[in-house]
Order: C-alpha cells, then sequence, then structure tokens
C-alpha cells in the first residue's frame, strides 16, 4: 500500500531528516510542498488548503493512504507566552484545514497525523522516572504546557475529523543540521564551542540526566509509528496514540562532557552558570515506552558516533562560513 506524506516543518532538523527517510522508502510518496507562509494567518490558511487538497487528491487517485507530519515550531522553553500563543493558534487553523479537506473527500479512515511533542516539556516536573506514556504529564514551564495543549488540540481534531494521530513525545534530539542560533540542541552548542573562542554555558547541574536520540533515528521511528498506527486504524478504527520517542539511553552532562573531551582530544570550552530558565528544567528525564514496544528494539546510533557526526557538520558549517 502507497502512503502519501506531507511533512510540515521540512526544512527543520526533524523535518529534513523525515522527509529524507520517506524519499528512500519505495511504498511513500513525499509531497512537494512549499513552507506555510507563518507570517500571515490567511495566507497560512489558503497555503496549507491548497497543500492539503493536492494530499488527498493524489491518494485518492492512486487508492493510497496519507499522512501529514506535524514537525514544525520554533518555541523552546524560553519562547515569550505570546509567541507560543501564536504557535498553537497556527496549529489550530491548520488542523481544522486538514478537518475540513479530509471530510470533503471522504477519506478520513485513510489517513493520519502525526504531531511532534516534547517529552522534556510534558515530563519535566513528573515524578518516579524513568517517565513512559502512563506516567502523568506535569509540565513545569510555559512551554510544557504548550505541548499539553498541542496534543489536547490533537486529539480534538481527530474526534472531529475521524482522523488517526499520534503524539510523539520526543527526547533530546540532536545531529547534523541543527539551527545553531536555536537556544536549544545542547551537543550541538558543544560542538560549535570546541571550533569557537566562545565557550558553551551551561545554567543546569552536571548530574542533569537527559535522553539524546539521534535525528536519523528519531526521523525512522516516526515513519515506523505513523506505519504501524496505519494498519491500527485501518482494523480498528481511528485511534489516538501517545508514544514516546527516545533511545532509552540517558546520561549526565557529566558524561556528555567526557564524550566531548575524548573526541575533541581537549577539554569541552563550557562555562557553568544560573539561569532562571534552569528552575523549568527537570533534573531526572529518563524516558522509555511501552507503546509498541518492538519498533523500539532497533540498532541506534551511538552517542559517541552521533556527537562526532554533529561535531563534522558543526566544523563544515563554520567552515563554510554558515
Amino acid at each position: 500500500m502507497t502512503t502519501y506524506a506531507w511533512v510540515i516543518g521540512a526544512r527543520g532538523l526533524l523535518g529534513g531528516a523525515t522527509s529524507a527517510t520517506i524519499a528512500r522508502r519505495s511504498d511513500w510518496v513525499l509531497l512537494p510542498a512549499d513552507p506555510l507562509p507563518w507570517s500571515d494567518d490567511d495566507a497560512l490558511v489558503a497555503s496549507a488548503a491548497a497543500t492539503a487538497e493536492r494530499l488527498l487528491r493524489s491518494a485518492a487517485t492512486d487508492s493510497a493512504d496519507w499522512v501529514v507530519l506535524w514537525l514544525a515550531g520554533n518555541a523552546v522553553t524560553s519562547t515569550p507566552p505570546a509567541a507560543i500563543a501564536r504557535e498553537l493558534h497556527q496549529l489550530r487553523l491548520v488542523l481544522d484545514v486538514i478537518s475540513t479537506a479530509a471530510g470533503a473527500h471522504g477519506t478520513a479512515g485513510r489517513g493520519a497525523m502525526f504531531y511532534a511533542s516534547s517529552a522534556g516539556g510534558v515530563y519535566g516536573g513528573s515524578a518516579h522516572p524513568p517517565f513512559d506514556e502512563q506516567s502523568t504529564p506535569v509540565p513545569i514551564s510555559g512551554y510544557g504546557r504548550f505541548k499539553l495543549d498541542a496534543e489536547a488540540s490533537l486529539f480534538d481534531f481527530s474526534r472531529a475529523s475521524g482522523v488517526s494521530v499520534l503524539a510523539g513525545r520526543i527526547a533530546n534530539l540532536y545531529g547534523p543540521g541543527q539551527k545553531l542560533g536555536k537556544m536549544q540542541g545542547l551537543i550541538s552548542h558543544l560542538a560549535k564551542a570546541q571550533f569557537s573562542p566562545k565557550p558553551a554555558s551551561i545554567f543546569v547541574p552536571l548530574e542533569t540526566m537527559r535522553d539524546y536520540i539521534f535525528v536519523r533515528d528519531c526521523a525512522e521511528l516516526v515513519v515506523d509509528c505513523m506505519a504501524r498506527l496505519l494498519a491500527v486504524s485501518a482494523s480498528k478504527g481511528r485511534s489516538e496514540i501517545v508514544k514516546n520517542i527516545a533511545s532509552g539511553q540517558a546520561v549526565t552532562i557529566s558524561n556528555l562532557l567526557g564524550h566531548i573531551r575524548t573526541l575533541a582530544k581537549s577539554n569541552p570550552n563550557v562555562m557553568l552558570g544560573y539561569s532562571a530558565e534552569a528552575s523549568m528544567q527537570g533534573l531526572d528525564l529518563r524516558i522509555s515506552s511501552t507503546v509498541w514496544p518492538d519498533l523500539n528494539r532497533r540498532q541506534l546510533t551511538s552517542l559517541p558516533a552521533g556527537i562526532k557526526a554533529t561535531m563534522d557538520d558543526v566544523l563544515s558549517h563554520i567552515q563554510s562560513g554558515g
């Protein structure tokens, strides 16, 4: 069965890797699509409606399934509330567009939607790690609350439209292609600092535990999850799924600095400091998953290999004048 896919946020870290993953699969078709015009809501709705129409028409013509993957977003822990509210508003606008298109074509049962949520955001204040899908989310930042609100909007969309959905609570994503100007991605910032006189600032305790998943591994898992969701919905009907997407191997920041030291053959160029934002970061964010656990049993990129690939990418970016 062929699956047509529209990746929203295809120019981002995960969006680019997921687009590449889809392009490598013979039974998936990546829908060519221009970036959505985020600066204007009316233009956003018009563009999303046109792309959704192309997606559903293409799938219907080939009697194929269809998938929309929301991998867009600029919000991080420090994003102002107004900007977070706008991002949530625009997600809801696009969900409404997709719901309308699916209803018009009568193909809701052949489609599925993925939303990239944040494990760190939603479990920031949760108790008793490691956190799985049964753990009670306790966000401790506006960003974390936004991610839960976005998940709720996704589920509302599913109930209104009949489209199956999956909220992927992604651990700390890293790898080649990380935007160095975006205030996240500790591994990329540490890598950049090794090639710069300016140190990377660390504002949380060195014993802070995080789960890091390499972007290509994450992309493969996302696409596999959507293939599974389509199969489940075909046999059991509309489905709402929450799945943690992580490596399952958490390390401390101290351990991370040790890997940098070994690979760079020099001490990490870091500066320890204090930030009020540190209070919005959980100390122990070990993540596990009990949903479709067979999909987790795969060979993942080791942390040293992933850090090396990230350092090489950062150095190439710097040398090219980026």
